[in-house]
């Protein structure tokens, strides 16, 4: 970080500023560049969004600053909370009067007054966010730091201004985004801000789940999600949160048998994946993969330990854990319950000799998301032997390759029967019965199975053989059609 402490603007050349340095000076209200932009800034990180905070109204310091520019259109205010918001060619600028802040116990909705810019950086949550920038015209660039968090940005450490006991006591889920900072940025969390974490875990409780799921999307967008998932963990948190993967952990050894650590192997995984995704549901169908191991463990005295039907365990588990963090219940928790039952499915395939039949039931089981599933195998090899792990690799190259000869052959991914019912009841004079549906599955099973082609006339001609084997029609009539 070279940058002049004395004048950090010097070096920029953004419009918005010198607007809202004019809005400031001409209703004279000092204004100041405060949280994340700044960190960014100093970081050499790009970031589009602007926190300006001033000695006053953040409502009226937005009004004079589009008053001065015939490009912004629009000023959206949100009195409650006496904030303003304008968006300013790629930015998003939002004001807000310098606030001082005090908490209930059992709440971590604040009590708000005005305050000073000091004020308002003590309530910031940690020091590397309480950095401002003067917009006044007498010390426009100057950094305001009371808390040292140039030096903290330096060392790399995530730090609250005041009390960490306090602040995590007062708002828990700064203890989630001292984490997230830590997984985004690879900074350490100083040692009294960490033990105060784990000395207010229980405090995330009165936090409601969506804030909370908030943080967690965000941990598991990072580069590397293992280190914040880490950290949850170290902290006691993913008890409390997530305890479908501290269940995870550990190794049971029975004979002189032992298996792996499913906790660490799941994190490598989120790791692996996350290199070649940036799918926020597939990590989570990563993340997932194994939970149904802990409840389908058994150990075989002439097989050792096995996990007999875990996936179909863990995927009847994603709709709860969905529920209880309120993520979407929509085709997105339909997803990684998908990738959770079908998480071995290629891996099966990749293990023995790789059949037609079974390269299209895969194709016609995960239908689109046959690619993301394969993404998912891949991550799942966590062997350290780079011999197997080599083998592993060219198993699944070819699988990859006979999904694509087989689809491109067959076309079977997300087929439909190619005749349906109302043909199959017009053609035998029926009415809706449960041999209808029996017909299509049969002919289902006889196109995966590669008995006949899929198309119409071979589908046609295989329901009237079986049409009268059931009787629904003579085979005098079957010779004739």
């Amino acid at each position: 970080m070279s940058l002049p402490k004395n004048n950090l603007l010097s070096n920029i050349e953004n419009p918005v500023f010198e607007l809202v340095a004019a809005a400031a000076g001409k209703i004279n209200q000092p204004a100041y560049i405060i949280g994340g932009w700044v960190r960014d800034f100093i970081l050499e990180r790009p970031s589009k969004d602007i926190d300006i905070v001033t000695v006053g109204s953040g409502i009226e310091l937005a009004r004079a600053t589009a008053d001065l520019s015939k490009e912004i259109k629009k000023v959206s205010t949100f009195k409650n909370f006496g904030t303003a918001m304008l968006r300013y060619a790629d930015f998003e600028v939002e004001f807000v009067g310098a606030r001082k802040e005090s908490y209930s116990r059992n709440s971590r909705k604040p009590v708000v007054e005005n305050g000073t810019l000091e004020d308002d950086q003590k309530r910031r949550d940690f020091t590397i966010n309480a950095l401002s920038i003067s917009l006044k015209k007498d010390d426009y660039g100057q950094l305001h730091d009371p808390f040292n968090g140039w030096q903290d940005l330096q060392n790399e450490i995530i730090k609250t201004p005041l009390d960490p006991d306090v602040t995590f006591s007062d708002d828990p889920l700064r203890m989630l985004r001292a984490i997230r900072f830590a997984a985004q940025l690879n900074f350490q969390i100083h040692h009294e801000t960490y033990a105060a974490i784990s000395a207010n875990k229980e405090r995330i409780k009165i936090l409601s789940r969506e804030r909370i799921a908030d943080e967690l999307h965000k941990i598991m967008m990072c580069k590397k999600p293992s280190v914040g998932l880490h950290l949850l963990n170290e902290t006691g948190l993913m008890d409390l949160l997530l305890p479908e993967i501290t269940a995870l952990k550990g190794v049971d050894e029975v004979e002189g048998q032992r298996h792996k650590d499913n906790f660490y192997h799941t994190l490598e995984v989120v790791d692996n994946i996350s290199k070649n995704t940036d799918n926020l549901w597939l990590r989570y169908g990563a993340l997932f993969h194994d939970i149904g191991k802990p409840r389908s463990k058994f150990f075989h005295p002439k097989i050792g330990w096995t996990f007999h039907g875990h996936e179909f365990l863990g995927s009847k588990m994603v709709p709860k854990i969905f529920r209880r963090l309120k993520f979407p219940l929509d085709d997105k928790m339909k997803f990684v319950k998908k990738m959770v039952f079908m998480s071995s499915r290629p891996v099966d395939l990749a293990d023995k000799h790789v059949t037609d039949s079974g390269i299209r039931r895969l194709l016609f089981d995960a239908g689109d998301d046959v690619e993301d599933l394969m993404i998912l195998c891949e991550a799942d090899i966590t062997t350290k032997n780079e011999r197997r792990k080599k083998k592993y690799l060219e198993n699944f190259k070819r699988v990859r390759q006979r999904l694509n000869e087989v689809e491109e052959k067959d076309h079977v991914r997300n087929f439909q029967p190619p005749v349906d019912g109302k043909e199959i009841m017009e053609r035998y004079n029926l009415k809706p019965c449960k041999e209808i549906g029996e017909l299509k599955n049969a002919v289902k099973e006889a196109i995966l199975e590669g008995d006949i082609n899929n198309n119409h006339d071979e589908a046609l001609a295989f329901i009237d053989q079986l049409a009268a084997e059931k009787g629904l029609i003579s085979k005098e009539q079957n010779a004739t059609k």
